[in-house]
């Protein structure tokens, strides 16, 4: 069933990137590349998100939302094609009732740990999110705090265990193996847009218990992007869905947005 998902998944890219480069890039440039169009598609960005919880007895929440991401223009990493420069995301809750004006903003550092709070509207209370828990459930999904913001390229040691027609699959390892859950995680990287279409995550006995999917992909400003994706818990049976709609880039975020006073105040101009 996997074999055959990639091999769909794949014939899709290949209409959204073109065909596959002809000259094998080193582990490195691939890692890089896949967090560049993962992470990195233009300054900034926006999408509409549509969340989709569906637990192991087929009972369905959603969520709605709004993502914003900025790049953080004083560092220079992108420019030299390492691409993990810093990053700013603020993502604002409009449905159900129960999570309606709810916020989230994340500071993705570079060498210390991300800066994260939660603003709990019922309680006019700005939480902030311990380094600790960015591998937890983001707003009880089956995506980590982690999976929205991005994961650190650095925290992993990264090796390449295959090449198939259309794919680079890597084994991502963490280097401090006490802050996270897994042991080891494997990503199937696409040759020619180079989106990471599939992550597998395996505990500590080999055992995979945790699938993210990419399930369609637009162009979209000359980027490829993942416009529906999934996560899917293989331990609990439940699953989430993310379907991304009016995806914009470089639309011009201002560095204020991305601040405590913003997630009581929302920006509304940037949201809609």
């Amino acid at each position: 069933m996997k074999g055959k998902l990639l091999n769909l998944i794949a014939a899709c890219l290949m209409v959204v990137g073109g065909q596959a480069i002809a000259k094998s890039p080193s582990v490195e440039e691939i890692v890089h590349r896949a967090n560049k169009v993962s992470y990195y598609a233009g300054q900034d960005g926006r999408a509409q998100v549509e969340m989709t919880i569906t637990d192991n007895q087929h009972r369905e929440r959603n969520r709605r939302m709004t993502i914003l991401r900025k790049d953080v223009p004083e560092t220079d990493a992108l420019e030299k094609g390492a691409y993990r420069g810093k990053q700013k995301f603020y993502v604002y809750f409009t449905r159900p009732a129960d999570v309606n004006k709810m916020a989230f903003l994340v500071w993705k550092e570079l060498d210390s740990d991300d800066e994260r709070w939660l603003y709990l509207p019922a309680l006019d209370l700005v939480k902030r999110i311990a380094a600790s828990d960015k591998r937890t459930s983001f707003v009880g999904s089956d995506f980590y705090y982690e999976d929205v913001s991005g994961r650190d390229i650095d925290e992993d040691s990264h090796e390449l265990i295959e090449t198939t027609d259309n794919y680079y699959v890597l084994k991502n390892t963490p280097i401090d193996r006490s802050s996270v859950e897994f042991d080891h995680y494997k990503m199937y990287i696409h040759k020619g847009t180079f989106i990471p279409v599939q992550v597998e995550y395996y505990d500590a006995q080999g055992s995979k218990y945790r699938v993210a999917t990419a399930l369609k992909l637009d162009t979209i400003q000359g980027h490829p992007t993942v416009t529906k994706a999934s996560m899917e818990n293989l331990k609990t049976g439940s699953k989430t869905v993310m379907n991304y709609s009016d995806v914009k880039y470089d639309i011009g975020l201002t560095d204020d947005i991305f601040s405590e006073r913003y997630l009581r105040k929302p920006p509304i101009k940037f949201l809609r």
